[in-house]
């Protein structure tokens, strides 16, 4: 059975980047398109074990996702993927438990790595 990586980004286009990056990788992906969406799509899919998610998006960011996870217990890791980086947003992450930090433009082998990385240690 292979890896579930849920993807969360209001963009298309990077929803896709990212899922033919981890699929070629032999992961299997499912996708949302905002934090409200992943929270459902998290409690559909028990045996997710990576969140990939966007900080920017619209209804709720990757921040609030992150809140509303923690609040419903869930233990999955999160890696963050975005264009931001302001440091103080990247602490407030980290401290609501996001794994990883990985700036857009992405490149494939190092998304790779670290979702391999984060994924051994679930």
């Amino acid at each position: 059975m292979s890896t579930k990586v849920l993807v969360v980004d209001d963009s298309q286009m990077v929803r896709q980047q990212v899922g033919r990056a981890l699929t070629g990788a032999g992961f299997s992906i499912i996708e949302a398109v905002d934090g409200a969406d992943a929270l459902e799509k998290l409690q559909t899919s028990p045996d997710t074990s990576l969140i990939v998610c966007d900080v920017n998006m619209p209804r709720m960011n990757g921040i609030e996702f992150l809140e509303q996870k923690n609040r419903l217990g869930s233990g999955v890791p999160v890696m963050m993927l975005t264009t931001e980086g302001q440091p103080e947003l990247i602490k407030k992450a980290k401290e609501l438990g996001a794994k990883g930090w990985v700036m857009k433009p992405f490149k494939p082998e190092l998304l790779i790595a670290a979702a391999k990385k984060l994924t051994a240690i679930v």
